[in-house]
C-alpha cells in the first residue's frame, strides 16, 4: 500500500490528476481542483496518499495536508459516498468547514457540492454526525441548531446571516475569531473580517 508520495509534478492530467515522478517512476494521482491549482509543473511534492484498490483498477489519491486524507477516508466509508464524491466535497469543503457544517446542519452549504442535491444533503448530513468528530463545535452546533439561544458563537453566526452574509462568508469569519468574547465584540470583529474580504 502507498501512504505518501514525495518527489516532482511532471503534469497535470485534466482537471483531477497530477503526474508525479518518483525515483523514476511516475504515479498518477488523483486531486481536488483546489489542490491541483497548487501543483506546478516541475515544482517539488509531498502527498498523502489514499491507496484505493478494487477488483478492475487501483488509483491513488492525493492530498496535501493529513487531515484532508483522514476526512477522504472517512467520507468513502460512510454508506453512499464513493471516492468521486468524497472529492468533490474536499474540493468544495476543506475539512474544518465540514465539520462545522455537520455540527450546525447547513443544508445549504452542502448542496454547493456537484452533484448533492437536498435529499442526498440531508441523508449525508446524519451520516456524517456519526461519523466526523466534533470536539469544540458541539455548544455552537447547540446554539445554531437549537434556533439561537445556547452559544455566544451562534449568536454571531445568527446576526451576520441575519446581515445577508452568505455560510461560507460566515464560517470563514467565525474561524478568525478568537473562543471567547462576548457577542457584541465578536459580531464587530467579524464584521471587520468580512468587509476586509469584500473591498
Amino acid at each position: 500500500m502507498i501512504g505518501s508520495l514525495r518527489g516532482t509534478v511532471l503534469e497535470r492530467s485534466g482537471d483531477t490528476s497530477v503526474l508525479v515522478e518518483v525515483g523514476g517512476v511516475g504515479y498518477v494521482v488523483t486531486v481536488t481542483p483546489r489542490a491541483l491549482a497548487e501543483l506546478e509543473p516541475s515544482s517539488p511534492v509531498f502527498l498523502y496518499i489514499h491507496h484505493h484498490i478494487r477488483e478492475d483498477a487501483q488509483t491513488l489519491f492525493g492530498f496535501r495536508q493529513r487531515d484532508e486524507r483522514a476526512t477522504f477516508e472517512i467520507l468513502v466509508a460512510t454508506h453512499g459516498i464513493g471516492p468521486s464524491l468524497a472529492m468533490a466535497i474536499l474540493g468544495t469543503h476543506a475539512p474544518s468547514a465540514l465539520v462545522d457544517i455537520v455540527a450546525s446542519n447547513d443544508l445549504g452549504a452542502l448542496t454547493l457540492v456537484p452533484g448533492v442535491g437536498k435529499k442526498t444533503a440531508e441523508r449525508l448530513l446524519v451520516e456524517l454526525r456519526n461519523r466526523l468528530s466534533l470536539p469544540m463545535l458541539d455548544p455552537v452546533g447547540a446554539g445554531v441548531g437549537g434556533g439561537g439561544g445556547g452559544s455566544v458563537i451562534g449568536d454571531v453566526r445568527e446576526a451576520l446571516v441575519g446581515l445577508g452574509y452568505g455560510p461560507e462568508e460566515v464560517r470563514d469569519a467565525l474561524r478568525e475569531l478568537p473562543a471567547t468574547g462576548d457577542a457584541s465584540t465578536l459580531l464587530r470583529d467579524a464584521l471587520k473580517l468580512l468587509g476586509a474580504k469584500r473591498a
